[in-house]
């Protein structure tokens, strides 16, 4: 049997004890920013979340976690061919613990009913140091992610960032509908855009990794992981260390920033004295990224 095929069937319930450590803190995080300071700001971000708690606003016996995995029912049907059983188990997983959180534990907590710009700003802040820990585990919040990752596969050349911005928009513009206020959709991009910043931040620093090169003794193992496991090619290039003499791979790789995190993580676990440098590319263009005939 393939080495590599072996590695990913493999089942290590010290990963999976760590992985549902990770769910159980960003259950937490997420459920704090959504329950506690967005629930009852009169506005709703980006995602399923937010459609959630616009149903939530006129059906209140309808608690927003269990509403959020009523609604990813369908979309796990739908989904599940694209994404693979793996990461469907994960985000199953995450979600089922983010859901016991919002409607069982922290409602037995007060709510903030204060200054609207400080739940928003606590909320974005709380909600994306929850998605990081998920992210850096190969897990999602499922909704939405569940769409724009199929919506990536299906059409490479979008994206993440613009298959995102478009359906939350439509969720944010939704959100100002319901509670009938402009307050609501600009609360809304707010809650959203500060989520994103500092899930970037947890996750990468300051700077967003896009680019990987890699030094390495493993260059052929290392590209057949990073095409197995991320779904993306690298270029092998031969290099000689002008300090030892030796003859090296350097290994390059273009992806997003999810997968810059999965490159790492191959590569730490395959060649744990290989060097990699992480910078960030301001675009891409080419299979798998923006289509060069469209610039």
């Amino acid at each position: 049997m393939d080495k590599n095929k072996r590695f990913e069937k493999k089942f290590s319930w010290k990963t999976f004890l760590v992985d549902t450590l990770f769910d159980i803190a960003s259950a937490i995080l997420y459920a704090l920013g959504v329950y506690t300071f967005a629930a009852h700001a009169d506005f709703a971000p980006g995602g399923i979340t937010g459609l959630s708690i616009i149903i939530n606003h006129y059906f209140k016996f309808i608690p927003i976690g269990m509403c959020t995995l009523a609604i990813n029912v369908p979309l796990i049907l739908f989904c599940h061919k694209a994404l693979g059983k793996r990461f469907l188990f994960k985000t199953l997983k995450s979600m089922l613990i983010s859901a016991l959180m919002i409607d069982f534990v922290f409602p037995r907590f007060p709510q903030y009913e204060g200054e609207r710009m400080l739940a928003t700003l606590f909320a974005g802040v709380l909600v994306g140091a929850g998605l990081a820990l998920l992210y850096s585990r190969g897990s999602s919040s499922g909704g939405s992610d569940f769409i724009v990752f199929s919506v990536k596969k299906k059409y490479p050349q979008l994206s993440i960032g613009t298959i995102t911005l478009f359906m939350d928009g439509i969720i944010i513009s939704l959100g100002g509908i319901v509670f009938k206020q402009i307050e609501s959709v600009l609360f809304g991009i707010l809650m959203t855009a500060a989520s994103t910043i500092v899930m970037d931040k947890i996750m990468y620093g300051f700077g967003s990794g896009k680019m990987t090169i890699i030094i390495t003794n493993k260059g052929a193992e290392l590209a057949k992981r990073i095409g197995t496991e991320v779904d993306r090619g690298s270029t092998i290039i031969k290099a000689h260390g002008s300090f030892t003499g030796e003859e090296r791979q350097m290994l390059m790789c273009a992806c997003n920033k999810a997968e810059a995190i999965e490159v790492r993580n191959i590569v730490r676990s395959c060649d744990p004295r290989a060097i990699i440098m992480l910078s960030t590319i301001d675009e891409v263009y080419g299979y798998g990224f923006k289509n060069l005939e469209e610039q």
